[in-house]
């Protein structure tokens, strides 16, 4: 078979795929996607435009109907669907997206809302008066041409662009391994920084960029990000924010509204809207009565109308940072060059395109100065005949034929084939006088143009002096005012949390399980406190009215740190559970909620007590346990555990400038004192100090401050025994001490500590157990004891449970 056919080739799979896919990307980079970096156009828009030239569709002669210009693109130049045709002729003529549209078009072309335009059948287009500078010069062979896809016409590779295109009207485009993203910017600027590097070819981009300051979006707009832009001329990619344009005005009733007048570039007007409005259905931010677009066709106008007495500012930073009201713009400065894509900056697509001018003008003026010696060759033949006029006339009359003539004339009198052809076709009534003043005439106008052209030819400074006044003229004609304003920084928004949420006093309930829930006051007052969801071995951790602008930090016995702004926490009923941590954060099974603080602000200078059961103390500046980027899906650390089983036994929070004193105990009754400003602030990530000097088989019982000599300190025993002493038979001496003993050391059974807690004269105190039983303490019949006192017996443990906690309130007079 393989024999008979020679044509078949045995190629695998692979390569036949690397290959066709190859050649498409090729084609689609070069002849799709991408703009030329000279005339800034892509190959369908470059034949749309020389199409409706050569049609004669210019804008000093009537529209015609978009679908007979589309027939003639598709079926001269460009075989591809007609869809693809109308809808790059549409962009052209769309001043919401081009800087200086290349098309007019009458009826309806889309709208900034999205909007699609009418069908083609509908509209009608014709060329642009700036698109005349496009295309000036291009019969006078100042660009390559190539045969069309089926070899019936020529079209150009290039157009003459007499401005700068890929700059002033910017691209957009995907294409395989390649996309662009190139932005609008002013005619004036751009033509005014080509003239200055035509006059310095040497100039830096910092010179370039007084001249050219950044972008100018055909929406207008506020462009942050000098340096973003800078970056972008120099590599071609760069950042910047682009913000819509707002102004705060006050209106009636103490109310004011926002006025949006410019949006930024390629962003859907009514898309910007409708997100806008659904904030305010959706309450994503108190204030916002209505939001109306009022465009009409005196300009773009989108009013946000605020309530009464609200933050207008902050409303508008909101908007700013969760709409379409501001976005950032990412550069992609990429282009064909030298016939492959290549990501540019300022200087070399300016450079490319006076590389490219030059050779228009120069080829222009070679094709001008051609025609122009054709002509003097032919004045000079009329001249010279009409000076043997009578002579002429007698040779052609003594002819045979015109052609007879002709070689009469050559050989009578040494006439060139072209002066003897001008000459026999000469009309009579040219035979006059005042002919030949006009053909003297001519003579000298042609020699001057002669002169003319070949001093552009030959003198470089004199073409490139040509190509700066062609390009004042188009800046003359055509430049208008910048629209975008440039800001040098970029404004960070910040968002306050008033603007957000309503502010309203609700009840928070942190529990030890770590379920976690705020209610509405309502709830809370409709229901007894007591019937708060929570399990029966459960217990609040912090249950206290609080605001939903308040903040929260939640401290676990595993050294983790849950922060949340109380609006952010699930509204339940007071009766429902609510929600538990570890749905938000990963937390251990065995993990426990230790405290809870709440704070009006994120200002607090004071600092957070913590120590472990591994003998380690600690403090931690509040600002070091601020909530970062994640705090949503992730806890922080605020304290640093070695073992598995070790737990933080409690956190205090106290002022920077604490005059607390730290008493601690341990099982051995061994008990100290001492300022808090010996523990020293460290990181969160830190272990911390030496609590306690502690002997071999004890370990830490627990510890409080106080600066109260009125209260009193409460210690029971694993025992249950229960005793009272005052603060003073504890004595002050410096951290990691042993201290003095607080109870007699039997030999048979001695007593342990096994809980301790500070106790004002105001508060009542009961234990609680792990079978959950509570166990009430009469204070009265409990007095004051010494160190050397071991209590009184208030419980068994072995009928009452394990006692696991004190409970304190304070009580009513």
């Amino acid at each position: 078979m393989t024999e008979n056919s020679p044509k078949i080739q045995d190629i695998s799979l692979e390569k036949i795929m690397g290959d066709r896919f190859a050649r498409y990307s090729k084609s689609i980079i070069q002849e799709r996607a991408l703009p030329d970096i000279r005339d800034g156009l892509k190959p369908v828009q470059r034949r749309i435009l020389y199409s409706m030239f050569l049609d004669g569709n210019t804008y000093d002669k009537g529209f015609r109907k978009s679908a007979k210009g589309v027939g003639n693109v598709m079926g001269n130049f460009h075989p591809h669907g007609d869809s693809s045709i109308y809808e790059a002729m549409v962009r052209l003529s769309q001043d919401w997206k081009l800087r200086e549209p290349l098309i007019e078009m009458h009826g309806n072309n889309g709208s900034m809302d999205g909007d699609p335009p009418a069908a083609m059948r509908y509209t009608e287009a014709r060329l642009s008066k700036i698109s005349t500078e496009m295309l000036r010069d291009i019969n006078k062979g100042t660009v390559d041409e190539e045969w069309n896809f089926d070899d019936t016409e020529k079209e150009p590779k290039v157009l003459p662009a007499r401005f700068p295109n890929l700059l002033v009207n910017g691209a957009t485009g995907i294409s395989a391994g390649y996309a662009t993203e190139i932005p609008p910017h002013n005619l004036g600027e751009v033509i005014d920084a080509t003239i200055k590097m035509i006059d310095n070819p040497d100039i830096t981009l910092d010179e370039l960029m007084k001249i050219v300051k950044g972008p100018d979006f055909p929406t207008g707009g506020i462009l942050q990000g000098k340096d973003g832009i800078k970056e972008a001329y120099q590599t071609g990619r760069g950042k910047v924010f682009l913000r819509s344009k707002t102004t705060i005005q006050e209106i009636r009733g103490h109310k004011s509204q926002i006025v949006i007048t410019e949006i930024p570039y390629e962003v859907n007007k009514a898309q910007l809207v409708k997100k806008m409005d659904e904030i305010r259905v959706l309450k994503k931010v108190e204030g916002i009565a209505e939001v109306r677009d009022e465009s009409d066709r005196q300009g773009l106008s989108i009013v946000v109308e605020l309530k009464r007495d609200v933050d207008a500012n902050g409303i508008l930073n909101y908007l700013f940072k969760n709409t379409d009201l501001q976005v950032s713009y990412n550069f992609n400065m990429v282009a064909i060059a030298n016939m492959s894509p290549q990501q540019v900056g300022l200087i070399q697509i300016l450079k490319e395109y006076i590389k490219h001018q030059e050779d228009v003008v120069l080829r222009r003026s070679q094709f001008d100065l051609s025609k122009a010696k054709k002509r003097l060759h032919i004045v000079e033949g009329l001249i010279k005949a009409l000076s043997i006029l009578d002579k002429v006339i007698k040779t052609i009359r003594g002819s045979k034929n015109k052609s007879d003539a002709k070689n009469n004339l050559i050989k009578s009198y040494k006439f060139t084939d072209e002066q003897a052809e001008a000459i026999v076709s000469l009309q009579l009534y040219r035979l006059t006088n005042t002919d030949v003043t006009e053909l003297e005439k001519e003579d000298q106008e042609l020699n001057d143009q002669i002169t003319s052209l070949n001093k552009i030819i030959d003198d470089h400074q004199t073409l490139m002096n040509v190509i700066k006044k062609e390009l004042l003229t188009v800046r003359d004609t055509y430049a208008d005012k910048r629209r975008t304003k440039i800001e040098a920084k970029v404004e960070e928004i910040e968002v306050d949390t008033s603007v957000m949420v309503a502010s309203e006093d609700v009840r928070l309930l942190v529990s030890h399980d770590g379920y976690v829930k705020r209610s509405s006051l309502r709830s809370y007052q409709a229901s007894s406190p007591e019937d708060n969801g929570l399990k029966d071995e459960d217990y609040p951790i912090i249950d206290q009215n609080v605001n939903t602008l308040d903040h929260v930090f939640i401290f676990t016995d595993k050294g983790n740190l849950i922060y949340r702004q109380i609006f952010e926490i699930e509204d339940s009923r007071w009766k429902d559970t609510g929600s538990h941590l570890s749905q938000q954060v990963g937390l251990d099974s065995d993990e426990s909620i230790l405290k809870a603080f709440v704070f009006k602000d994120l200002k607090e200078t004071g600092n957070f007590l913590i120590a472990t059961n591994e003998n380690y103390i600690k403090q931690v500046a509040f600002s070091d346990l601020l909530p970062g980027r994640t705090y949503k899906s992730r806890a922080s650390k605020y304290c640093k555990i070695k073992s598995a089983d070790a737990r933080v036994m409690n956190v205090y929070y106290l002022a920077s400038d604490s005059s607390d004193l730290v008493y601690v105990f341990t099982q051995h009754s061994y008990a100290s004192a001492f300022p808090v400003s010996e523990v020293p602030v460290v990181s969160g990530k830190a272990i911390g100090v030496k609590f306690v000097s502690l002997k071999a088989d004890d370990q830490l019982a627990g510890y409080f401050l106080s600066t109260d000599e009125n209260e009193k300190i409460a210690l029971l025993t694993q025992r249950g025994s229960y005793k009272q002493m005052k603060l003073s038979e504890i004595p002050i001496t410096s951290r990691a001490r042993r201290g003095v003993l607080t109870l007699r050391e039997l030999k048979r059974n001695p007593h342990r500590v096994q809980l301790v807690t500070n106790i004002s004269n105001d508060e009542s105190i009961s234990i609680i157990t792990d079978i959950n039983k509570e166990i009430e303490i009469d204070r009265a019949g409990h007095q004051s004891t010494d160190r050397y006192s071991n209590g009184s017996f208030i419980m068994d443990p072995e009928t009452d449970g394990i006692p696991v906690r004190f409970v304190k309130k304070v009580e009513e007079k």
